[in-house]
């Protein structure tokens, strides 16, 4: 379980291909904390971590994460969003997280708003998958409110800090980002969809 507050950025240094497994090798300032066997957020996506030593951790994306999330087109250089798993007791910053990329969206419109910035994502709507004005959403692992909530895109406003703390700020019009959307609204809406 995660809350979608970035801990800190790692840089991709290595990707290997084994059969339709990709090995991502990561260097952060937490890599050298992290466990054999431990779960952290990569881009809004639950890896385990395989291999930790030193500054550098690997993790290990399967076909299945590859084809619903953006790590496939990772390379080596990229900026990933980290944030390992959340502290029982800990402080509830962001919202329910699980780690668990619904499906990607693509970035339509990023509009500079003088001392923030919007950004507009389109996604393929699913009954399921919906957004609420002020709700919660996931963007590549980060917490974030949604506004202007539409039946497929919705935008979000940034503030300069999380802009300058998370690779949101190489986002351009076109880039793909991983989607996590609201748990509470996806049982909700599966629950009414059951009914009718």
């Amino acid at each position: 379980m995660f809350t979608g507050i970035i801990e800190i950025l790692g840089v991709v240094k290595k990707i290997e291909t084994e059969q339709e497994n990709l090995h991502i090798y990561i260097e952060s300032s937490i890599s050298n904390e992290l466990k054999i066997d431990q779960s952290v957020s990569h881009n809004g996506v639950c890896l385990t971590v395989v291999y930790a030593e030193n500054n550098l951790h690997q993790v290990t994306a399967i076909a299945e994460t590859l084809q619903k999330t953006n790590l496939s087109s990772l390379e080596v250089g990229d900026l990933v969003n980290l944030e390992r798993c959340t502290l029982v007791g800990g402080r509830l910053d962001g919202h329910i997280v699980q780690g668990h990329v619904d499906q990607t969206a693509v970035c339509v419109e990023k509009a500079d708003q003088h001392g923030s910035w919007l950004f507009t994502f389109e996604y393929t709507p699913s009954n399921e998958n919906i957004t609420v004005e002020k709700g919660s959403i996931t963007v590549n692992g980060v917490s974030l409110t949604v506004v202007n909530s539409q039946s497929n895109r919705f935008s979000v406003a940034i503030i300069p800090y999380t802009l300058a703390h998370t690779n949101l700020q190489h986002v351009e019009l076109g880039s793909t980002v991983n989607l996590e959307f609201d748990i509470i609204g996806k049982y909700v809406a599966k629950l009414i969809a059951q009914r009718d």
